[in-house]
């Protein structure tokens, strides 16, 4: 067993691992990974371009439907170069600050995903249950002031995790467990006690997704009492297909969460690529997916995103 020095944060060099044991077979397992940003990258970065310049789109479902999609740009950002990186030219090293930057976006724009869902499924509520009102409630100013709820609560949340790093000492192996930088990856290779830094984890983790996913399924148990309320059974059809694309939305982001969560804590004999695999999936599936979702079932949206590609080949 070889002894590793006691490192201080400043001149740490961290090693990003690909998929364990199937290294000669990273240039091919990167082609569907580059298909997945591709399309991520496209897909939102399309949505995106469509609510803003198309004036029929500009409504809070929408507005809240562009956040959506800046958080699945930043999201697939974060990952995309260390990922690619190792795929395509093996360039395993990290610099620690490199490390952290890339770990604070990461987290804070998963935690934005996770703030926004919630906003999205109060604004199908308010939608549903007071329809004459849906305007006057979501102002322009409102939604403004929620999207910089949403970035400040995750900025102050993520903060005192990331920073709390700096002070550990890491004297252990450097390689870490994953393509890009993971909180408890991290903190698994300090020697100095990290009972702080898990307690801040496991708050953060808890007061951002859990309290998130506790008040989303609050929110549809009143959008399914509402609807179940409305005597035509065309208006509760009407009603609850306006929810379809965000439920959807939901699904796809807390299902990688919870399989990740069940494979980390009851997956120990499970091969190490599964866990790396996952973890992988669970950051690139909510950006493949939710433009996917709310092109298919949202009308305006897939007719504002065609009407911009025909105006775009029209151009060319």
């Amino acid at each position: 067993m070889s002894t590793f020095k006691n490192t201080t944060s400043s001149s740490v060099i961290f090693f990003l691992t690909g998929v364990p044991g199937l290294e000669a077979f990273h240039t091919w397992i990167s082609i569907p990974f580059c298909f997945l940003y591709a399309t991520a990258l496209s897909g939102n970065s399309l949505a995106l371009f469509a609510i803003v310049t198309q004036p029929s789109l500009h409504e809070p479902m929408y507005y809240f439907l562009s956040m959506l999609s800046t958080t699945d740009l930043g999201l697939s950002v974060s990952t995309l170069v260390t990922m690619l990186g190792i795929f395509w030219f093996n360039a395993r090293e990290i610099s620690f600050n490199a490390c952290l930057s890339q770990m604070f976006f990461i987290q804070l724009f998963t935690v934005m995903e996770s703030s926004v869902l919630l906003a999205m499924a109060f604004d199908r509520f308010v939608a549903i249950s007071n329809p004459l009102r849906y305007a006057s409630i979501l102002t322009d100013l409102k939604i403004a002031q929620i999207g910089v709820a949403v970035v400040t609560r995750g900025t102050l949340i993520l903060t005192p995790m990331v920073v709390l790093l700096k002070s550990l000492s890491y004297c252990r192996s450097h390689v870490l467990h994953h393509s890009f930088c993971f909180h408890p990856d991290v903190m698994k290779l300090s020697c100095t006690d990290t009972r702080i830094n898990s307690a801040v984890g496991l708050t953060a983790l808890i007061t951002t997704a859990g309290v998130d996913s506790i008040f989303i399924i609050l929110s549809y148990l009143l959008i399914i009492k509402t609807v179940l309320s409305i005597t035509s059974s065309e208006e509760r059809k009407k009603a609850f297909s306006s929810c379809i694309s965000h439920i959807g939305a939901v699904a796809v982001f807390y299902i990688p969460l919870i399989s990740l969560s069940f494979v980390h804590r009851f997956g120990k004999g499970v091969p190490p690529y599964v866990h790396t695999l996952i973890a992988d999936a669970y950051l690139l599936i909510p950006p493949v997916m939710n433009p996917i979702i709310y092109s298919v079932k949202t009308k305006q949206i897939r007719r504002a995103v065609l009407k911009v590609l025909r105006t775009t080949a029209t151009k060319n």
